[in-house]
């Protein structure tokens, strides 16, 4: 038989592994649960009145972050609670700060990916659901916007792809969709010589057009982009759009533009 101290001294060990392995399990079990604890506090926050009007979209990005931070939180104290079972708490305390100083030089990345996605929580830069831009390092993405939690953003680009983007290199953001207008502008050529007369006719027409077009969101303004003047001279109607809706009103803008030039007897140039 072994000697006492021997089997004492497996049975400890083998009692810290199986302690060790709980406190895996139940973080992997609170994982598991944190979807569920996420919608639940989300959920709270929101019908308590201290959120109020809160968009769907949002709620679903609060959600997602709340449960990676809960995630992350369960692991790191189950990695806590099975080094105390190695070390008393003076020496706990001085390791996690060498092991702080030491990781935060070499994973500076994935700390700012996890700070960036903390104040994701805080900010309302943009939600799942949304259509966006990302810059940052010299490249950009587009699309919408699947999941967000706290080390990572996933959006599907145009062409189908899912595209995973850490938080950290986030830069610029520019959300399409909320935009408060779109950008309808037109370019027209006029004949030098009806030059005077167009101008004129077009900037008669502003206050009408707004009737004629709801879509419009007001009056154009008639400017000349490149400023030059020949045989031919290009007139730009600057047009805002409800957002969303200036390639739909586009052609109607044309259509209505080339009837009234024509009535007046002024030809497009070519």
């Amino acid at each position: 038989m072994l000697p006492d101290n021997v089997t004492d001294f497996q049975t400890l060990w083998w009692g810290r592994i199986a302690l060790i392995a709980g406190f895996y399990l139940l973080a992997w079990v609170f994982h598991h649960l944190s979807s569920y604890l996420a919608r639940r506090i989300v959920q709270l926050n929101h019908f308590s009145g201290k959120r109020p009007g809160i968009r769907h979209e949002r709620l679903l990005t609060l959600r997602d972050l709340v449960s990676s931070g809960l995630t992350f939180l369960g692991f790191g104290v189950a990695t806590l609670f099975s080094l105390s079972l190695f070390v008393d708490a003076d020496t706990l305390v001085w390791m996690i700060g060498l092991f702080s100083a030491a990781f935060g030089l070499g994973a500076r990345p994935l700390i700012s990916d996890f700070l960036t996605g903390v104040s994701f929580i805080f900010e309302d830069t943009f939600d799942v659901g949304e259509k966006v831009e990302f810059t940052g390092a010299g490249n950009y993405v587009e699309g919408v916007v699947e999941v967000v939690n706290l080390r990572t953003t996933q959006i599907r680009s145009p062409t189908g792809e899912l595209l995973t983007v850490p938080n950290g290199e986030i830069r610029l953001v520019r959300n399409y969709s909320r935009g408060r207008f779109s950008v309808a502008d037109i370019t027209l050529k006029i004949e030098t010589g009806d030059l005077h007369r167009a101008v004129d006719l077009l900037t008669a027409m502003r206050e009408e057009a707004v009737t004629l077009l709801p879509n419009l969101l007001e009056p154009w303004q008639v400017i000349s982009a490149s400023g030059e003047m020949g045989q031919q001279t290009e007139l730009t109607l600057v047009a805002k759009a409800r957002f969303g809706k200036a390639a739909e009103m586009r052609p109607r803008l044309l259509t209505l533009v080339q009837e009234r030039l024509a009535e007046a007897g002024i030809t497009l140039g070519g």
